[in-house]
């Protein structure tokens, strides 16, 4: 087999490891870390956990306590769960990304103050609050919470965007404000995310369009939200916007006091077509060469990791290495044995290398991340690995 490059390091350095197994270029991870600060231009950034998914990886960029480095700081974290977990690991600033229905978690949060001042709520609806205030079983104490607005782009009966928030006018913010302060909830922030534009590749001119558009509207209906959200509360400690794929358009808008990025760390291929990000994939899987069926066909173990979103082409893994690897129109990645053309250099043993389609969702698949620098490996556990899944 001839030199992988440019995945030498990480080939070399789990040579003596039998795949299935995960391994993550720290220095692309660093370079890529690097860039997410770079384009946020001193607005501080938020890592999504659910884009890491690794306790070790989190430490790399926020720092051995899991709060600030070099341009990072706090968490969003994507369960309460996850969110405790971590703060009872040293983390003292995570902001849910979505609502909870979490009776248990949030009576754990209602019994612990460290949790109180370190946990922000996420919330869209006065029914969350009748939920919440009931589960934390007192009205004595008052968490922190954040509003969700929706960002999404409506043009006529067109919705551009995912489905979240009801919340989408100043009307519409200013009131649950008004009402979360009145069950004795602590309103701290307000977030926007608009994953029309964080979310869509730059494929096309009409892409490229959308994002314009939805850029404009966003940014004079965050305004407008902010303004009717400080008439009732005052001035807010958080106002988060975008994702990688957007930072640069979130940080144009002075209001924002944060941005979130996550899967910019390890560039899956759902990335690929960004012309903001440079090309610097971090992280991979290895699946060994199982059974060669037929001239140029090789199949590999398991491999069928499919991405959340619209089934389609582009949730399934991408094999890199050897080049010229394709998946079979008929079969894709499989759940046990995925079948692989172009593969005539391929014996029984030899490896495939893949990249997942998503960031976080492929530690889900393994107990440990293989960190390698310099040919050099460093073993780490994912969340799997420490024995939590958080959904």
């Amino acid at each position: 087999m001839t030199d992988p490059s440019p995945i030498s390091g990480l080939h070399a350095a789990t040579a003596d490891l039998d795949p299935p197994l995960a391994a993550v270029d720290l220095a692309a991870l660093r370079a890529n870390a690097t860039d997410l600060v770079r384009r946020a231009r001193g607005v501080p950034v938020r890592v999504a956990s659910k884009s890491v998914r690794c306790r070790a990886v989190l430490e790399e960029v926020l720092g051995k306590d899991l709060t600030a480095k070099d341009g990072f700081a706090g968490i969003m974290g994507y369960s309460l769960a996850e969110a405790i977990w971590l703060v009872r690991e040293g983390a003292r600033d995570v902001l849910l990304g979505y609502p909870t229905t979490d009776r248990a978690g949030l009576a754990e949060l209602a019994a612990d103050e460290t949790l109180r001042d370190a946990i922000t709520l996420m919330v869209d609806d006065v029914d969350q609050l009748a939920l919440i205030r009931a589960a934390l079983g007192t009205d004595s104490v008052h968490p922190r919470i954040c509003i969700d607005v929706d960002a999404s782009l409506r043009i006529g009966p067109l919705h551009l965007g995912v489905r979240r928030s009801p919340i989408r006018t100043p009307e519409q913010a200013s009131a649950l404000a008004a009402a979360a302060v009145r069950r004795g909830f602590d309103v701290v922030g307000v977030m926007t995310y608009e994953a029309q534009i964080a979310g869509l590749p730059d494929t096309n001119p009409a892409v490229r369009l959308v994002k314009k558009v939805s850029a404009a509207e966003i940014l004079r209906r965050r305004r407008q939200v902010l303004d009717a959200v400080r008439s009732e509360i005052g001035e807010l400690e958080i106002v988060n916007s975008g994702g990688t794929g957007s930072i640069e358009i979130s940080i144009t808008d002075p209001d924002v006091s944060e941005v979130t990025a996550g899967s910019g760390l390890y560039l899956p291929t759902l990335f690929d077509g960004y012309r903001n990000l440079a090309p610097r994939p971090a992280m991979y899987f290895v699946m060994p060469v199982l059974r060669r069926p037929a001239d140029g066909i090789a199949t590999v173990f398991a491999g069928g990791y499919i991405a959340s979103g619209p089934a389609g082409a582009t949730r399934v893994p991408k094999p890199v290495w050897p080049k010229g690897l394709k998946l079979i129109g008929t079969e894709g990645a499989g759940e046990v044995q995925t079948p692989l053309t172009g593969a005539d250099g391929l014996a029984i043993g030899d490896r495939v290398w893949f990249r997942h389609a998503k960031a976080g969702e492929l530690c889900e698949r393994f107990p440990v991340l293989h960190l390698v620098e310099n040919e050099t490996r460093t073993t780490v556990p994912t969340y799997r690995g420490e024995g939590q899944c958080f959904g």
